[in-house]
């Protein structure tokens, strides 16, 4: 793959990108950011692509370590256990299915936003993940069960 390619491919998965960012950083200016530096690597690592056909996984994969490094930096991981459910609950523009999303370990919450919101397939979210098809398969077994779980708690 090119640098010509890879830009179109950037631009292609723009929204994907974000919303992956979305998903763990909430904050928009560190989405860009996490983008941004994601964008700058990808260019700068390119010769580490060795399958063209997994370009985009590559890519996802670049943006979670940058995402997950900003996290570390401005220590932005609050446990949902210190925030009170109430705060949760007056958010108007969120579902109980986002909410309960929100709720999940950092692994499982990865696992749905990939497969259910970008469409990612079993076998590229193992390989962005750095694990195996069935584990990933076993996860998103047990997240839907988590999540009934969640969304029942929520019904009673």
């Amino acid at each position: 793959m090119n640098k010509e390619e890879l830009g179109n491919l950037i631009i292609a998965s723009e929204d994907h990108l974000y919303r992956i960012a979305k998903s763990l950083l909430y904050n928009d200016s560190d989405c860009s950011d996490a983008i941004q530096e994601a964008i700058v690597n990808s260019f700068s690592k390119l010769n580490t692509l060795k399958n063209d056909k997994y370009a985009k996984t590559w890519l996802v994969r670049i943006l979670l370590n940058e995402c997950y490094m900003i996290m570390r930096k401005e220590k932005k991981l609050v446990s949902l256990d210190a925030i009170p459910d109430k705060v949760i609950h007056e958010a108007e523009d969120y579902s109980d299915l986002y909410i309960a999303v929100s709720k999940l370990p950092k692994e499982m919450h990865m696992a749905v936003v990939l497969y259910y919101v970008e469409g990612f397939s079993v076998k590229e979210i193992a390989a962005i993940e750095g694990t195996t098809e069935s584990a990933i398969k076993n996860r998103l077994f047990k997240t839907r069960a988590r999540l009934r779980m969640l969304l029942e708690k929520e019904e009673a």
